[in-house]
Protein backbone atom coordinates (compact mmCIF):
# COMPACT_ATOMS: atom_id res chain seq x y z
CA UNK A 1 0.00 0.00 0.00
CA UNK A 2 2.50 2.54 1.16
CA UNK A 3 4.78 1.69 -2.41
CA UNK A 4 1.31 2.47 -4.22
CA UNK A 5 0.92 5.94 -2.26
CA UNK A 6 4.65 6.81 -3.44
CA UNK A 7 3.77 5.49 -7.10
CA UNK A 8 0.60 7.69 -6.83
CA UNK A 9 2.78 10.93 -5.53
CA UNK A 10 5.51 10.19 -8.07
CA UNK A 11 3.03 10.27 -10.89
CA UNK A 12 1.16 13.95 -9.83
CA UNK A 13 4.84 15.32 -9.40
CA UNK A 14 5.61 14.28 -12.87
CA UNK A 15 2.26 15.74 -13.52
CA UNK A 16 2.59 18.95 -11.72
CA UNK A 17 6.02 20.02 -12.93
CA UNK A 18 5.01 20.88 -16.97
CA UNK A 19 1.04 22.02 -16.07
CA UNK A 20 2.76 24.30 -13.70
CA UNK A 21 5.60 26.01 -16.46
CA UNK A 22 2.64 25.57 -18.99
CA UNK A 23 0.16 27.54 -16.37
CA UNK A 24 2.95 30.30 -15.57
CA UNK A 25 3.50 30.93 -19.18
CA UNK A 26 0.05 31.65 -20.17
CA UNK A 27 0.00 33.86 -17.62
CA UNK A 28 3.06 35.34 -18.22
CA UNK A 29 1.50 36.19 -21.77
CA UNK A 30 -1.27 38.52 -19.54
CA UNK A 31 1.52 40.08 -17.80
CA UNK A 32 3.70 40.49 -20.42
CA UNK A 33 0.94 43.33 -22.35
CA UNK A 34 0.46 44.43 -18.69
CA UNK A 35 4.07 45.56 -18.19
CA UNK A 36 5.12 46.23 -21.72
CA UNK A 37 1.95 48.71 -21.65
CA UNK A 38 2.77 50.37 -18.46
CA UNK A 39 6.02 51.80 -19.78
CA UNK A 40 4.19 52.35 -22.94
CA UNK A 41 4.36 56.42 -24.08
CA UNK A 42 1.15 57.99 -25.20
CA UNK A 43 2.39 61.30 -24.72
CA UNK A 44 -0.40 62.21 -22.46
CA UNK A 45 -0.14 62.15 -18.74
CA UNK A 46 -1.96 58.85 -16.55
CA UNK A 47 -2.10 57.50 -20.32
CA UNK A 48 0.06 54.63 -20.31
CA UNK A 49 -2.61 53.52 -17.08
CA UNK A 50 -5.19 54.02 -18.92
CA UNK A 51 -4.39 51.73 -21.58
CA UNK A 52 -3.36 49.12 -18.72
CA UNK A 53 -7.24 50.02 -17.23
CA UNK A 54 -8.68 49.32 -21.11
CA UNK A 55 -6.91 46.50 -21.66
CA UNK A 56 -7.71 45.18 -17.95
CA UNK A 57 -11.39 45.48 -19.06
CA UNK A 58 -11.37 44.06 -22.57
CA UNK A 59 -9.19 40.65 -20.60
CA UNK A 60 -12.15 40.43 -18.47
CA UNK A 61 -14.49 40.26 -21.00
CA UNK A 62 -12.64 37.85 -23.47
CA UNK A 63 -12.14 35.47 -20.16
CA UNK A 64 -16.02 35.55 -19.93
CA UNK A 65 -16.11 34.40 -23.37
CA UNK A 66 -13.13 31.67 -23.35
CA UNK A 67 -15.18 30.03 -19.89
CA UNK A 68 -17.86 29.04 -22.64
CA UNK A 69 -15.43 27.03 -24.75
CA UNK A 70 -13.92 25.97 -21.28
CA UNK A 71 -17.21 24.28 -20.27
CA UNK A 72 -16.92 21.80 -23.30
CA UNK A 73 -12.83 21.02 -22.25
CA UNK A 74 -13.28 20.50 -18.52
CA UNK A 75 -16.25 17.87 -19.41
CA UNK A 76 -14.17 16.63 -22.51
CA UNK A 77 -10.76 16.51 -20.01
CA UNK A 78 -12.60 14.63 -16.79
CA UNK A 79 -14.67 12.12 -19.29
CA UNK A 80 -11.39 11.29 -21.08
CA UNK A 81 -9.66 10.61 -17.87
CA UNK A 82 -12.17 8.21 -16.73
CA UNK A 83 -12.10 6.62 -20.08
CA UNK A 84 -8.63 6.26 -19.95
CA UNK A 85 -8.24 4.64 -16.71
CA UNK A 86 -10.68 2.18 -17.77
CA UNK A 87 -9.71 1.32 -21.38
CA UNK A 88 -12.28 3.01 -22.83
CA UNK A 89 -10.26 3.37 -26.45
CA UNK A 90 -13.71 3.97 -28.71
CA UNK A 91 -15.70 6.32 -26.56
CA UNK A 92 -12.56 8.63 -25.64
CA UNK A 93 -11.80 8.99 -29.37
CA UNK A 94 -15.46 10.02 -29.89
CA UNK A 95 -15.41 12.25 -26.91
CA UNK A 96 -12.54 14.55 -28.30
CA UNK A 97 -13.86 14.29 -31.79
CA UNK A 98 -17.33 16.07 -30.20
CA UNK A 99 -15.45 18.92 -27.87
CA UNK A 100 -13.25 19.51 -31.32
CA UNK A 101 -17.09 20.03 -33.23
CA UNK A 102 -18.78 21.52 -30.72
CA UNK A 103 -16.07 24.26 -29.47
CA UNK A 104 -15.30 25.37 -33.48
CA UNK A 105 -19.12 26.12 -33.87
CA UNK A 106 -19.31 28.03 -30.76
CA UNK A 107 -15.93 29.71 -31.49
CA UNK A 108 -16.83 31.12 -34.70
CA UNK A 109 -20.31 32.34 -33.43
CA UNK A 110 -18.55 34.65 -31.32
CA UNK A 111 -15.86 36.07 -33.16
CA UNK A 112 -17.88 36.89 -35.62
CA UNK A 113 -20.35 38.59 -32.69
CA UNK A 114 -17.19 40.13 -30.84
CA UNK A 115 -15.71 41.92 -34.25
CA UNK A 116 -19.03 43.47 -35.11
CA UNK A 117 -19.95 44.40 -31.39
CA UNK A 118 -16.93 45.56 -29.97
CA UNK A 119 -18.13 48.98 -29.13
CA UNK A 120 -21.49 47.77 -28.24
CA UNK A 121 -20.43 45.83 -25.32
CA UNK A 122 -17.74 48.34 -24.30
CA UNK A 123 -20.80 50.92 -24.00
CA UNK A 124 -22.76 48.37 -22.06
CA UNK A 125 -19.80 47.94 -19.72
CA UNK A 126 -19.61 51.74 -19.31
CA UNK A 127 -16.51 52.16 -20.35
CA UNK A 128 -15.05 55.55 -19.85
CA UNK A 129 -14.68 57.95 -23.34
CA UNK A 130 -11.13 58.17 -23.07
CA UNK A 131 -10.36 54.46 -22.71
CA UNK A 132 -12.69 53.68 -25.35
CA UNK A 133 -10.29 53.93 -28.16
CA UNK A 134 -7.69 51.52 -27.51
CA UNK A 135 -10.45 49.55 -25.67
CA UNK A 136 -12.46 49.12 -28.65
CA UNK A 137 -9.42 48.41 -30.80
CA UNK A 138 -7.95 45.64 -28.91
CA UNK A 139 -11.63 43.56 -27.88
CA UNK A 140 -12.31 43.81 -32.04
CA UNK A 141 -8.74 42.64 -32.87
CA UNK A 142 -8.53 39.59 -29.88
CA UNK A 143 -12.40 38.40 -29.90
CA UNK A 144 -12.67 38.19 -33.67
CA UNK A 145 -9.91 35.21 -33.57
CA UNK A 146 -10.86 33.95 -30.69
CA UNK A 147 -11.73 30.82 -32.11
CA UNK A 148 -7.97 29.75 -32.25
CA UNK A 149 -8.44 29.76 -27.92
CA UNK A 150 -11.38 27.28 -28.87
CA UNK A 151 -10.23 25.08 -30.52
CA UNK A 152 -6.91 24.59 -28.69
CA UNK A 153 -8.60 24.38 -25.48
CA UNK A 154 -9.80 21.17 -26.49
CA UNK A 155 -6.75 19.70 -27.93
CA UNK A 156 -4.53 20.75 -24.58
CA UNK A 157 -7.78 19.00 -22.30
CA UNK A 158 -7.23 16.15 -24.45
CA UNK A 159 -3.80 15.70 -23.94
CA UNK A 160 -3.55 16.39 -20.67
CA UNK A 161 -6.41 13.78 -19.75
CA UNK A 162 -3.91 11.46 -21.36
CA UNK A 163 -0.90 12.58 -19.17
CA UNK A 164 0.55 14.45 -21.90
CA UNK A 165 1.45 17.52 -20.13
CA UNK A 166 4.65 18.31 -21.59
CA UNK A 167 3.59 19.13 -25.00
CA UNK A 168 1.48 22.27 -23.84
CA UNK A 169 3.84 23.02 -21.90
CA UNK A 170 6.29 22.96 -24.51
CA UNK A 171 3.68 24.86 -26.95
CA UNK A 172 2.99 27.96 -24.28
CA UNK A 173 7.10 28.34 -23.85
CA UNK A 174 7.34 28.41 -27.71
CA UNK A 175 3.97 31.25 -27.87
CA UNK A 176 5.52 33.29 -25.06
CA UNK A 177 8.54 34.07 -26.83
CA UNK A 178 6.55 35.10 -29.92
CA UNK A 179 4.43 37.34 -27.94
CA UNK A 180 7.41 38.71 -26.23
CA UNK A 181 8.53 39.60 -29.45
CA UNK A 182 5.74 40.47 -30.99
CA UNK A 183 4.68 43.14 -28.17
CA UNK A 184 8.30 44.65 -28.19
CA UNK A 185 7.76 44.91 -31.82
CA UNK A 186 4.31 46.16 -32.28
CA UNK A 187 3.63 48.17 -29.08
CA UNK A 188 6.71 50.45 -29.16
CA UNK A 189 7.73 50.07 -33.02
CA UNK A 190 10.90 48.45 -33.58
CA UNK A 191 12.90 45.94 -36.59
CA UNK A 192 11.14 48.12 -38.82
CA UNK A 193 7.27 48.04 -37.67
CA UNK A 194 5.38 50.97 -36.91
CA UNK A 195 4.61 51.61 -33.30
CA UNK A 196 0.79 50.52 -32.71
CA UNK A 197 0.85 50.72 -28.92
CA UNK A 198 -2.32 48.72 -27.76
CA UNK A 199 -3.32 47.34 -31.08
CA UNK A 200 0.05 46.26 -31.50
CA UNK A 201 -0.61 44.06 -28.29
CA UNK A 202 -4.00 42.90 -29.74
CA UNK A 203 -2.14 41.46 -32.84
CA UNK A 204 0.86 39.98 -31.20
CA UNK A 205 -1.89 38.01 -28.83
CA UNK A 206 -3.79 36.97 -32.23
CA UNK A 207 -0.75 35.27 -33.62
CA UNK A 208 0.24 33.78 -30.61
CA UNK A 209 -3.28 32.31 -30.30
CA UNK A 210 -2.95 30.97 -33.85
CA UNK A 211 0.51 29.76 -33.25
CA UNK A 212 -0.66 27.43 -30.30
CA UNK A 213 -3.75 26.14 -31.98
CA UNK A 214 -1.93 24.79 -35.16
CA UNK A 215 0.79 23.51 -32.79
CA UNK A 216 -1.21 21.61 -30.15
CA UNK A 217 -2.85 20.16 -33.39
CA UNK A 218 -0.25 18.58 -34.63
CA UNK A 219 0.99 17.40 -32.19
CA UNK A 220 -2.45 15.68 -30.85
CA UNK A 221 -2.41 14.44 -34.24
CA UNK A 222 0.97 12.70 -33.78
CA UNK A 223 1.37 11.58 -29.92
CA UNK A 224 -2.43 10.92 -29.32
CA UNK A 225 -4.99 10.25 -31.58
CA UNK A 226 -4.49 10.35 -34.79
CA UNK A 227 -7.73 9.94 -36.74
CA UNK A 228 -11.03 10.23 -36.10
CA UNK A 229 -13.13 7.30 -37.93
CA UNK A 230 -16.37 8.28 -38.97
CA UNK A 231 -17.84 5.22 -38.61
CA UNK A 232 -17.23 5.84 -34.87
CA UNK A 233 -19.72 8.65 -35.49
CA UNK A 234 -22.70 6.86 -36.85
CA UNK A 235 -25.56 6.90 -35.37
CA UNK A 236 -24.05 9.81 -33.62
CA UNK A 237 -23.02 9.02 -29.71
CA UNK A 238 -25.14 10.85 -28.15
CA UNK A 239 -24.47 8.83 -24.71
CA UNK A 240 -20.74 10.46 -24.86
CA UNK A 241 -22.03 14.30 -25.82
CA UNK A 242 -24.26 13.69 -22.53
CA UNK A 243 -21.44 12.75 -20.48
CA UNK A 244 -18.88 15.70 -21.61
CA UNK A 245 -22.20 18.30 -20.63
CA UNK A 246 -22.70 16.44 -17.88
CA UNK A 247 -19.75 17.53 -16.32
CA UNK A 248 -19.36 20.60 -18.76
CA UNK A 249 -22.27 22.38 -18.11
CA UNK A 250 -22.21 22.19 -14.42
CA UNK A 251 -18.46 23.09 -14.56
CA UNK A 252 -18.84 26.20 -16.72
CA UNK A 253 -22.12 27.32 -14.62
CA UNK A 254 -19.65 27.60 -11.94
CA UNK A 255 -17.05 29.09 -13.31
CA UNK A 256 -19.08 30.70 -15.65
CA UNK A 257 -21.18 32.85 -12.71
CA UNK A 258 -17.66 33.96 -11.22
CA UNK A 259 -16.35 35.10 -14.35
CA UNK A 260 -20.10 37.25 -15.17
CA UNK A 261 -19.62 38.22 -11.13
CA UNK A 262 -16.08 39.59 -11.77
CA UNK A 263 -17.63 41.69 -14.93
CA UNK A 264 -20.22 43.21 -12.97
CA UNK A 265 -17.57 43.96 -9.66
CA UNK A 266 -15.77 45.49 -12.60
CA UNK A 267 -18.52 47.74 -13.88
CA UNK A 268 -18.70 49.09 -10.38
CA UNK A 269 -14.99 49.46 -9.73
CA UNK A 270 -15.31 51.65 -13.34
CA UNK A 271 -17.38 53.65 -11.00
CA UNK A 272 -14.76 54.51 -8.62
CA UNK A 273 -12.29 55.83 -11.80
CA UNK A 274 -9.47 54.72 -14.13
CA UNK A 275 -7.32 54.80 -10.57
CA UNK A 276 -9.00 51.87 -9.01
CA UNK A 277 -9.68 49.99 -12.48
CA UNK A 278 -5.97 50.36 -13.04
CA UNK A 279 -5.10 49.04 -9.42
CA UNK A 280 -7.34 46.27 -10.25
CA UNK A 281 -5.69 45.24 -13.70
CA UNK A 282 -2.08 45.66 -12.02
CA UNK A 283 -3.08 43.44 -9.16
CA UNK A 284 -5.26 40.54 -10.84
CA UNK A 285 -2.09 40.07 -12.76
CA UNK A 286 0.39 39.85 -9.76
CA UNK A 287 -2.20 37.55 -7.66
CA UNK A 288 -2.55 35.25 -10.56
CA UNK A 289 1.19 34.13 -10.55
CA UNK A 290 -0.08 33.17 -6.46
CA UNK A 291 -2.31 31.08 -7.58
CA UNK A 292 -0.05 29.57 -10.13
CA UNK A 293 1.04 26.51 -7.82
CA UNK A 294 -2.49 25.79 -6.20
CA UNK A 295 -4.34 25.68 -9.82
CA UNK A 296 -1.42 23.32 -11.17
CA UNK A 297 -1.41 20.78 -8.35
CA UNK A 298 -5.04 20.22 -8.35
CA UNK A 299 -5.32 20.16 -12.08
CA UNK A 300 -2.34 17.43 -11.89
CA UNK A 301 -4.28 16.05 -9.08
CA UNK A 302 -7.77 16.20 -11.18
CA UNK A 303 -5.90 13.86 -13.80
CA UNK A 304 -4.60 11.34 -11.07
CA UNK A 305 -8.00 11.29 -9.23
CA UNK A 306 -9.87 10.93 -12.76
CA UNK A 307 -7.55 7.99 -13.50
CA UNK A 308 -8.29 6.24 -9.89
CA UNK A 309 -12.19 6.74 -10.18
CA UNK A 310 -11.89 4.87 -13.69
CA UNK A 311 -10.43 2.07 -12.14
CA UNK A 312 -12.84 1.82 -9.39
CA UNK A 313 -10.22 3.20 -6.47
CA UNK A 314 -12.44 5.95 -4.36
CA UNK A 315 -10.41 5.54 -1.47
CA UNK A 316 -7.04 5.70 -3.16
CA UNK A 317 -8.59 9.27 -5.25
CA UNK A 318 -9.30 10.25 -1.83
CA UNK A 319 -6.21 10.35 0.19
CA UNK A 320 -4.70 11.45 -3.13
CA UNK A 321 -7.06 14.70 -3.18
CA UNK A 322 -6.20 15.89 0.71
CA UNK A 323 -2.76 15.37 -0.01
CA UNK A 324 -2.91 17.47 -2.93
CA UNK A 325 -4.97 20.32 -1.06
CA UNK A 326 -2.11 20.52 2.01
CA UNK A 327 0.27 20.88 -0.37
CA UNK A 328 -1.29 23.54 -2.27
CA UNK A 329 -2.20 25.33 0.86
CA UNK A 330 1.11 25.39 2.26
CA UNK A 331 3.10 26.63 -0.86
CA UNK A 332 0.40 29.40 -2.19
CA UNK A 333 0.32 31.06 1.79
CA UNK A 334 4.06 31.36 1.57
CA UNK A 335 4.19 32.45 -1.46
CA UNK A 336 0.73 35.17 -1.12
CA UNK A 337 3.20 36.60 2.18
CA UNK A 338 5.90 37.10 0.25
CA UNK A 339 4.29 39.04 -2.35
CA UNK A 340 2.60 41.13 0.03
CA UNK A 341 5.37 41.86 1.46
CA UNK A 342 7.50 42.44 -1.61
CA UNK A 343 4.30 44.59 -2.71
CA UNK A 344 5.55 48.16 -2.64
CA UNK A 345 8.53 47.36 -4.64
CA UNK A 346 6.39 45.58 -7.17
CA UNK A 347 4.15 48.02 -7.95
CA UNK A 348 6.66 51.06 -8.02
CA UNK A 349 8.24 49.21 -11.10
CA UNK A 350 4.72 48.91 -13.08
CA UNK A 351 3.49 52.20 -11.94
CA UNK A 352 4.20 56.02 -10.48
CA UNK A 353 0.97 56.85 -9.64
CA UNK A 354 1.40 56.46 -5.84
CA UNK A 355 -2.79 56.18 -5.18
CA UNK A 356 -2.06 52.84 -7.16
CA UNK A 357 0.87 51.62 -4.91
CA UNK A 358 -0.57 52.17 -1.67
CA UNK A 359 -4.04 50.29 -3.08
CA UNK A 360 -2.29 47.77 -4.34
CA UNK A 361 0.34 47.18 -1.31
CA UNK A 362 -2.99 47.25 1.28
CA UNK A 363 -4.97 44.71 -0.70
CA UNK A 364 -2.00 42.15 -1.43
CA UNK A 365 -2.01 42.06 2.23
CA UNK A 366 -5.88 41.40 2.38
CA UNK A 367 -4.92 38.55 -0.04
CA UNK A 368 -3.27 36.59 2.43
CA UNK A 369 -6.65 36.11 3.64
CA UNK A 370 -8.29 35.27 0.91
CA UNK A 371 -5.90 32.91 -0.49
CA UNK A 372 -6.68 30.62 2.34
CA UNK A 373 -10.37 30.06 0.95
CA UNK A 374 -9.21 30.50 -2.65
CA UNK A 375 -7.36 26.82 -2.31
CA UNK A 376 -10.08 25.47 -0.07
CA UNK A 377 -12.10 26.47 -3.52
CA UNK A 378 -9.86 25.46 -6.58
CA UNK A 379 -8.97 22.50 -4.80
CA UNK A 380 -12.79 21.34 -3.59
CA UNK A 381 -14.36 22.38 -6.95
CA UNK A 382 -11.54 20.77 -9.46
CA UNK A 383 -11.17 17.41 -7.90
CA UNK A 384 -15.21 17.08 -7.31
CA UNK A 385 -15.78 17.37 -11.06
CA UNK A 386 -12.39 15.16 -11.45
CA UNK A 387 -14.59 12.33 -9.65
CA UNK A 388 -18.03 13.74 -11.48
CA UNK A 389 -19.87 15.67 -8.98
CA UNK A 390 -19.82 18.54 -10.58
CA UNK A 391 -23.15 20.26 -9.65
CA UNK A 392 -22.78 20.93 -6.09
CA UNK A 393 -19.98 23.01 -6.42
CA UNK A 394 -22.59 25.30 -9.23
CA UNK A 395 -25.30 25.74 -6.82
CA UNK A 396 -22.87 26.75 -4.12
CA UNK A 397 -20.92 29.25 -6.27
CA UNK A 398 -24.06 30.79 -7.39
CA UNK A 399 -25.30 31.53 -4.13
CA UNK A 400 -22.37 33.53 -2.48
CA UNK A 401 -20.58 34.40 -5.72
CA UNK A 402 -23.60 36.83 -6.05
CA UNK A 403 -24.44 37.18 -2.32
CA UNK A 404 -21.29 38.02 -1.20
CA UNK A 405 -18.67 38.60 -4.10
CA UNK A 406 -21.25 40.99 -5.79
CA UNK A 407 -23.76 42.22 -2.67
CA UNK A 408 -20.71 42.57 0.37
CA UNK A 409 -18.67 44.12 -2.41
CA UNK A 410 -21.04 46.93 -3.55
CA UNK A 411 -22.60 47.33 0.41
CA UNK A 412 -18.54 47.76 1.21
CA UNK A 413 -17.20 49.58 -1.52
CA UNK A 414 -19.74 51.71 -2.83
CA UNK A 415 -22.70 51.70 -0.60
CA UNK A 416 -20.49 52.53 2.80
CA UNK A 417 -17.35 54.21 0.32
CA UNK A 418 -14.45 52.35 1.42
CA UNK A 419 -13.81 51.82 -2.36
CA UNK A 420 -11.67 49.06 -3.63
CA UNK A 421 -10.05 48.23 -0.29
CA UNK A 422 -14.03 47.38 0.76
CA UNK A 423 -14.43 45.15 -2.69
CA UNK A 424 -11.74 43.33 -1.56
CA UNK A 425 -13.04 42.27 1.80
CA UNK A 426 -15.93 41.31 0.12
CA UNK A 427 -14.08 39.12 -1.98
CA UNK A 428 -12.21 37.69 1.11
CA UNK A 429 -15.70 37.14 2.26
CA UNK A 430 -16.96 35.08 -0.53
CA UNK A 431 -13.96 32.73 -1.17
CA UNK A 432 -13.63 31.47 2.21
CA UNK A 433 -17.36 30.50 3.16
CA UNK A 434 -17.36 28.86 -0.07
CA UNK A 435 -14.60 26.92 0.82
CA UNK A 436 -15.56 25.68 4.31
CA UNK A 437 -18.82 24.00 2.81
CA UNK A 438 -16.96 22.98 -0.68
CA UNK A 439 -14.25 20.96 1.64
CA UNK A 440 -17.09 19.46 3.88
CA UNK A 441 -18.64 18.41 0.29
CA UNK A 442 -15.51 16.41 -0.50
CA UNK A 443 -14.96 15.03 3.29
CA UNK A 444 -18.44 13.73 3.57
CA UNK A 445 -17.16 11.69 0.09
CA UNK A 446 -21.07 11.75 -1.38
CA UNK A 447 -18.88 12.22 -4.44
CA UNK A 448 -18.70 8.14 -4.96
CA UNK A 449 -22.17 7.73 -6.61
CA UNK A 450 -21.20 10.23 -9.29
CA UNK A 451 -18.78 8.92 -11.38
CA UNK A 452 -19.34 8.69 -15.39
CA UNK A 453 -17.52 4.71 -15.24
CA UNK A 454 -20.70 2.30 -14.96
Amino acid sequence: MENNSLGLKAELKSLVKPIFVEIALVMLLGAVDTVMLSHLDTGVEGGSDNAVAAVGLDNQLINLVILIFQFVSTGTGIVCAQYIGAGFRKKLVQVVGIALMMNLLVGLSMSIFLYFKAETVLEFMNLRPELMKDGASYLRITGSFVFFQAIGLAFSASLRSAGLVKYPMRVTFIVNIINIIGNYSLIFGHFGLPALGVEGAAISTVVCRGVSMTALAIIHTKKHIDKFPLEWFRPFPWQELKNVLKIGVPAAGEELSYCLSQVVITYFINYLGNTALATRTYCANCIMFVNLFCVSVVQGGGIVVGHLIGMKKAEAAFKMGNFVYRYALIITLVIGTLLAFLGHPILSFLTDNQEIIRLGTIIFFIDIILDIGRVGNIFATGTLRSTGDAVYPVIIGIIFQWSIAVGVSYLLGITFSLGLIGMWIGFTLDENLRAIILRRRWLSKRWKTKTLVK
